[in-house]
């Protein structure tokens, strides 16, 4: 018989941060902090509302939100993963799928009850948005748009819920929602070409695999250039000119992505576009500094 040896406690837990995609939570809080101090404001008061103890709540029930949406997205895709990205599976090898199960429904737990305190609207937010990463993880990914466009939202709703809780400043706050959903719809589009070959296995429904990877290219030419005219158009309207160079700036590495998008046809020039869509969010979040 053979014996199993247990998992030392450090390989446990790295795992677990793995699981949680901690990197991504820390975006989450860094979005949410920027957000609050450059356009809620007063941004004047910048040290007092790093210690306001509702900002930490706030961004303390996401956190908890997304990490449960991690747990059974991946909870729910182990066999996909063990052929898109064998190395990177967690649950099952480091974690018990029981174990992932409680993790993941006493973080929403906490999330919704935080977001109770805080108010019945940013419950009512919480409340969508664990019963939207639930039905994404179990089945809307798998079907082609409607899955990309649920986890969009999902990531907009970060800052969304800000605009629901302070009120003040919510066009700005919006509008950098909407900049989220749009990069974050092109990204995952990206991802399912990326992993057409394991999803196909598994009889996935993704647009790469009913549409082709050609077609597909078109329509993300299509959503790149209708989000970019988009923003334009509202920063316009705002009679904003500080959005306006922001989404200048930002042209240029969404151009180059759309370059690169042309020519992409292997596993890891998707991988590349990917991170390039982390990047571009990642400069998006930077620049509430400036707006």
């Amino acid at each position: 018989m053979v014996v199993r040896q247990p998992i030392p406690f450090s390989a446990f837990v790295g795992g677990f941060l793995r699981l949680i995609r901690v990197q991504n939570l820390l975006i989450v809080v860094l979005t949410q902090f920027l957000a609050r101090i450059a356009l809620v404001g007063p941004r004047e008061q910048w040290l007092r509302i790093l210690v306001d103890p509702t900002i930490w709540l706030l961004s303390f029930s996401t956190v908890c939100i997304a990490a449960a949406g991690y747990i059974i997205n991946d909870y729910f895709d182990i066999k996909i993963d063990l052929v898109n990205k064998p190395d990177r599976v967690v649950i099952g090898r480091y974690l018990k799928r029981r174990v992932a199960l409680v993790a993941h429904q006493s973080l929403n737990v906490i999330g919704c009850l935080i977001g109770l305190y805080l108010s019945r609207w940013v419950f009512v937010v919480d409340v969508v948005s664990v019963s939207l990463l639930w039905f994404y993880s179990a089945n809307l990914k798998r079907q082609p748009v409607t899955g990309n466009v649920v986890i969009s939202l999902l990531t907009a709703l970060s800052l969304i819920v800000l605009a629901v809780y302070y009120r003040q400043n919510a066009d700005m706050l919006l509008i950098y929602a909407l900049f989220s959903f749009g990069i974050s719809l092109v990204r995952e589009i990206i991802k399912d070409m990326q992993d057409i070959r394991g999803d196909a296995r598994f009889g996935c429904r993704t647009l790469p695999i009913v549409w082709g990877l050609r077609r597909t290219k078109y329509l993300l030419y299509v959503l790149i250039a209708s989000f970019i005219t988009t923003l334009f158009l509202i920063a316009d309207s705002l009679n904003n000119w500080h959005l306006e160079v922001i989404f200048l700036i930002l042209l240029v590495p969404i151009t180059w992505l759309t370059y690169r998008l042309v020519y992409a046809d292997k596993r890891s020039d998707f991988g590349y576009l990917s991170t390039l869509c982390k990047l571009i969010m990642l400069m998006g979040v930077l620049s509430m500094i400036w707006a």
